[in-house]
């Protein structure tokens, strides 16, 4: 059974409701023994003209707010489960100057980069898709992560690495890791050399797609590459979603050869055993 939950939201993330409290104890409750959170920083974050006016226009951490919350249910809920202290960014080419002096200014145990934004629009949105084919949108989205790394690669983790896929026209019916292998085996290859671990996020089976973020193969791909660094995270907002499918995961992991999957404190992985 996996114990630990390295990728989850709370209120102090624009897009989620959930008291940090409320998750903490969703955690208890489901005998983890670890719980990582990870809020969105999205410096820049677009503003679609066509979005629901209902839904958030930006992405920007109170940082010192959520360190002191964090802080306040350490204290509180420390002697019943390791409570750890992340940030997910979201990638962009023009801000690693400003990301590397935001990771360096604050002691996070983990440090998600996420491609949420490629060429400035967020693929939630429908705008990200018109006028052109799926192919070339799924296609510029891995370009402009390999952008990405090529700037800025001071993270721990690459968060759901296939996230466009959540929200393409066809969603997966029509992507294969085949199709992108030019592009996706760059990015397996450069974090690979940065020591950077492949996220396994759960989000996938959430939004439909009947595997994980990335899918199946780009996760054998890495292992055949000699990726070994992997970590598990629901990403859940809700606290229905905590741990979701992490059993369908564990599997995937296993027959893809792995032994282990990672935590990280203070930046550091450490490693527990799978199976």
């Amino acid at each position: 059974m996996i114990k630990a939950d390295i990728h989850t939201h709370t209120t102090y993330s624009t897009d989620c409701e959930s008291p940090m409290e409320t998750m903490i104890l969703e955690a208890i409750s489901r005998g983890l023994d670890t719980l990582c959170f990870t809020e969105h920083m999205d410096k820049d974050y677009p503003i679609d003209p066509k979005r629901d006016p209902s839904l958030p226009t930006e992405f920007l951490l109170d940082t010192d707010a959520y360190r002191k919350g964090f802080l306040e249910m350490k204290e509180k809920y420390g002697d019943k489960i390791r409570l750890l202290w992340g940030v997910e960014l979201g990638l962009q080419p023009w801000l690693a100057d400003w990301q590397q002096n935001y990771v360096k200014s604050h002691p996070f145990d983990l440090v998600i980069g996420s491609m949420h934004n490629p060429k400035n629009v967020d693929p939630y949105y429908p705008t990200f898709f018109e006028g052109r084919s799926e192919q070339e949108a799924y296609t510029e989205y891995f370009t402009e992560t390999i952008e990405c790394l090529k700037s800025f690669s001071d993270f721990d983790v690459i968060g759901h690495m296939d996230y466009v896929v959540r929200y393409g026209p066809n969603k997966n019916k029509e992507y294969t890791y085949e199709k992108y292998s030019e592009y996706i085996d760059q990015i397996l290859n450069m974090i690979i050399e940065k020591n950077i671990a492949l996220e396994v996020n759960s989000g996938g089976y959430k939004n439909g797609l009947g595997e994980p973020n990335p899918c199946v193969d780009i996760i054998k791909k890495y292992k055949s590459l000699g990726g070994e660094l992997v970590t598990i995270g629901s990403d859940a907002h809700t606290p229905q979603f905590m741990c979701f499918e992490f059993e369908r995961i564990e599997k995937i992991l296993l027959e893809c050869g792995f032994k282990y999957h990672a935590i990280f404190i203070d930046r550091k992985p450490v490693l527990y055993p799978l199976g």
